[in-house]
């Protein structure tokens, strides 16, 4: 019931970016916009894209469903749509749903007074996927480069690009995302754990301040970055999980294009070893 006293506070008129009062209203607990129209139109069109697709394809089954990029030969052009230009398509309403779930979501945080960290630490994740499906063609040359829109498909392509450069695993790159990766959750697990030993302690005990909390990593690390804190470097280790990610990806083909293990061999021509 707090909450929905609150809501009266900021479900007001403003704070809109385009198109003033257009659309400025909630449907129950979600707000709208001009921005939450074209989300929906462009999640509908592409959804509508995917089916067509899996109408021409062999089979309905949603693991093997494939909307492939167009062919190499047709470099950055306009493909027909069965030849990949349904992919095309269907790529051009994922940034515009996604880019405009963004900017709702920047309106919504100016209606609300707070800072803009929901829709940058989104926009870090559209980043990400832009630079598969954009920014890597783009600098190869040709949208086949991009990955192909399906279960099995995708994981595939996954395991193609990998082999591709012998070792993926040894992009360096791809060592940092991965260690962010495996850090966050580590992280966020250990906060989360922590949270619930503290407001679920045993039959006839009393729920545990923040204090009891910042003790336990004090004794448990030598140090504890508060309550607020742990929040601050949750979003930090997540954004820089998918910037590197997106680096790793980047880098693999426009900027190297031998095996990765060759990467490591100035590692063995440092004067140390001389």
């Amino acid at each position: 019931m707090s909450m929905l006293s609150f809501e009266k506070k900021y479900r007001v008129r403003g704070g809109t970016l385009f198109g003033g009062d257009l659309f400025d209203f909630w449907v129950g607990p979600f707000y709208v916009g001009v921005f939450g129209v074209t989300t929906i139109f462009f999640t509908l069109l592409g959804t509508a894209m995917i089916f067509y697709g899996a109408s021409l394809g062999p089979t309905w089954n949603p693991w093997q469903i494939n909307i492939a990029p167009p062919d190499i030969s047709y470099g950055l052009a306009l493909a027909p749509l069965k030849e990949g230009g349904i992919w095309q398509v269907v790529t051009i309403c994922a940034i515009g749903a996604f880019g405009s779930w963004a900017l709702r979501e920047v309106e919504i945080c100016r209606k609300l007074g707070i800072g803009f960290h929901v829709p940058i630490a989104f926009s870090v994740a559209i980043f990400a996927y832009i630079t598969l499906v954009v920014i890597r063609p783009v600098l190869l040359g040709a949208w086949g480069h991009a990955f192909p829109y399906g279960i099995f498909s995708h994981l595939d392509w996954v395991s193609n690009v990998g082999y591709q450069y012998l070792h993926f695993h040894y992009n360096p790159a791809h060592m940092i995302a991965v260690t962010f990766f495996f850090t966050t959750t580590l992280a966020l697990a250990m906060h989360g754990a922590l949270v619930l030993s503290s407001t679920n302690p045993p039959k006839g005990e009393k729920v545990k301040t923040p204090e009891h909390e910042d003790t336990y990593f004090r004794d448990l690390i030598g140090y504890s970055v508060g309550t607020l804190g742990i929040h601050r470097l949750g979003l930090f280790l997540a954004l820089s999980a998918g910037f590197w990610s997106a680096v790793c990806i980047v880098i693999s083909g426009p900027f190297w294009t031998q095996s990765w293990p060759e990467w490591w061999t100035w590692w063995l021509d440092l004067p140390i070893w001389r």
